[in-house]
């Protein structure tokens, strides 16, 4: 340390004498040093794209010392057309207000000597170029001309709506920029005007029950030039009959669909048809897409859109080709809608391996709805898909991992999700049936959501297995609760009668039945309530078999609460049965509920007897 503390203190004398030395100089030099001329001409930034794969791209500044002395930091600015957008960058802080970004320095990179360049990237969504460049407040050309004299303002922050009444909304955004400052903010419902505000938020009222409308919000500067809109974002009022029905005006009859199906299971969507399930239901669900870093991502990509179907497993007969530009099961069920068009797909996200990327998606709902929005919509096959499910399992409270994102959390991606795929997409989510006092139901504000939602898939299924290995053994799926049942509020009534008590319209729910049965060994005691060693064997997991199997290994014995049971040797099982479903379905259809649901397709015989009970028992 002795022999460092001269050199620190020498270092210290030096930039005294030059700062002494810089106070002597003329006035007019000093004007001069300052002048933004001088300062545009000292440093340029030039852009290229690096990468482009469709939906998206990789962007990259490069900023150069074009001056004669070190630059101690560097400001990049541009702007990017609505649509277009950054949505994670490297080596410098990008920032978004609107359509304009501005990039600054890290720590590490922004001293520049003469002649020095240094880049910084970044990843983008949308197809847009950038414009009006600047670094540092000058031209990146190093050119010497001034900016406009006045520009248009940017787009404020997306409005979001809050406190939806019968007649009634509040809407709030962020502040836009403008170089000479916003004057005001005109809000329009529908494309007109409503009205001009000074403020952040804006209550409109007069609205009618049970009624879509669409916002936007356009700043105006001083010099009453207005800039680009910002939403717009989707709003149903409350009342008016419990809200907009199903796009398709029937009963919803929808089973998931599985990637993973296509291996083990060797089950694929030409078994749909072979059954004669497709000409039995309107809607699939297409399980599952992942969310990871905040976004929509693919689940199996090869499964998904590259694995190759000869003629014999393909849809229509005809075999994939090499080169054709989509094939796998997107391919097939693009085919399937050929053969079927009341067919609707839907695109699943989440589900409960997944469902731990939604907590990071929930920080910034319409970067997240966005990033769903280009891959759904991907050209490749954007044909294929009618709309999108969120599978968060669970919002503000513990499945595979624990979330803590709030209760608000799945409103917010619900209603970024609307306002981003529109009023014709299906935008639905699969939810949880735990009506305990206190439980998932009453952790979130699915309430909130549902003027968002076309419907809710309610997983009225895995109340009860073999995770509790010693029992007491009792149904997965109970329709009601039954004297024994080890949980308060695990059943399909409560949680049904649940959802309705907190504002979810009926005609938005949709009973979920489970095609496979969860059972225990080491069970003496035929009916329910009985101890166990252990879960019993399935073919894929200990604890689970499809129906397929059960109804010929373990054949029902008896019922409890509106679903089966079966008690063969040690082994205890529960499932629904053709009877079971045909009565669940009477329930439904006097409940008023939307329709319902089934997870999956393939746990269902090769003739599709518990698809055709579902059907026929919602006609």
């Amino acid at each position: 340390m002795s022999t460092q503390a001269p050199t620190r203190r020498a270092g210290l004398r030096r930039r005294a004498a030059a700062g002494l030395t810089a106070l002597v100089l003329p006035l007019a030099a000093l004007v001069g040093l300052a002048s933004p001329a001088e300062a545009a001409t000292s440093v340029t930034a030039t852009y290229t794209k690096t990468q482009d794969w469709g939906t998206g791209f990789e962007g990259k500044w490069t900023v150069k010392n074009t001056g004669t002395t070190t630059l101690s930091s560097w400001t990049v600015e541009w702007d990017y057309p609505a649509g277009t957008s950054v949505t994670s960058a490297w080596d410098a802080d990008v920032t978004g207000a609107g359509t304009h970004w501005t990039a600054k320095n890290k720590s590490y990179n922004g001293s520049l000597a003469p002649g020095a360049s240094v880049s910084f990237g970044y990843n983008g969504a949308g197809p847009g170029a950038p414009s009006g460049c600047k670094v540092n407040g000058g031209s990146c050309d190093g050119s010497t001309t001034p900016p406009p004299a006045d520009s248009a303002p940017s787009a404020p922050g997306t409005p979001v709506a809050s406190n939806i009444t019968d007649t009634s909304v509040k809407l709030t955004w962020t502040a836009a920029t403008d170089d000479k400052g916003v004057k005001n903010y005109d809000v329009l419902r529908d494309g007109a005007k409503v009205t001009t505000t000074t403020g952040l938020t804006y209550t409109d009222t007069g609205l009618t029950a049970g009624t879509d409308y669409s916002y936007t919000v356009v700043a105006r500067d001083t010099a009453d030039q207005t800039g680009p809109a910002a939403g717009p974002v989707a709003v149903h009022t409350t009342g008016g009959g419990g809200g907009t029905p199903p796009p398709t005006g029937n009963t919803v009859k929808m089973g998931y669909f599985t990637d993973w199906g296509v291996y083990g299971r060797n089950y694929h969507v030409k078994n749909i048809v072979t059954s004669g399930s497709a000409a039995k239901i309107t809607h699939i669900n297409y399980a599952f897409g992942n969310v990871t870093g905040g976004k929509c991502a693919i689940g199996d990509s090869y499964a998904d859109y590259d694995k190759a179907y000869t003629a014999d497993q393909s849809v229509d007969g005809v075999a994939d080709t090499w080169d054709q530009p989509l094939r796998g099961n997107f391919n097939q069920l693009r085919k399937l809608k050929k053969l079927y068009p009341n067919i609707k797909v839907i695109w699943s996200f989440g589900g409960w391996t997944w469902s731990g990327g939604f907590g990071q998606a929930a920080a910034n709902p319409a970067a997240f709805a966005q990033s769903c929005y280009d891959l759904v919509e991907d050209p490749r096959w954007a044909d294929v898909f009618d709309g999108i499910d969120l599978d968060w399992e669970y919002p503000n409270a513990c499945g595979l991992s624990c979330d803590t994102s709030g209760p608000a959390a799945f409103r917010n991606l619900i209603q970024a999700t609307r306002a981003k795929f529109g009023q014709n997409a299906i935008v639905t989510a699969a939810v949880t049936a735990d009506a305990s006092t206190g439980g998932k139901i009453d952790a979130t504000d699915y309430a909130g959501a549902a003027p968002y939602m076309n419907w809710f898939n309610v997983m009225t299924y895995d109340f009860f297995g073999a995770w509790a290995a010693q029992g007491p053994t009792a149904p997965h799926s109970p329709l009601t609760a039954y004297p024994g049942i080890p949980q308060q509020g695990f059943n399909s009534a409560e949680a049904i009668a649940k959802y309705k008590a907190k504002g979810v319209p009926a005609n938005k729910l949709l009973l979920g039945i489970g095609f496979y049965g969860r059972g225990w060994t080491g069970v003496t005691q035929d009916a329910p309530g009985g101890t166990a060693t252990g879960p019993a064997a399935g073919t894929y997991e200990q604890g689970i078999e499809d129906y397929k199997v059960l109804k010929n290994s373990c054949p029902a014995t008896g019922t409890v609460a509106g679903t089966a049971y079966a008690h063969c040797g040690s082994n205890w099982w529960s499932y629904d049965t053709p009877a079971t479903v045909t009565s669940k379905m009477s329930w439904a259809k006097g409940q008023g509920l939307g329709g319902a649901f089934f997870w999956e397709f393939s746990g269902d015989t090769t003739n599709g007897e518990l698809v055709g009970a579902l059907s026929a028992g919602l006609n």
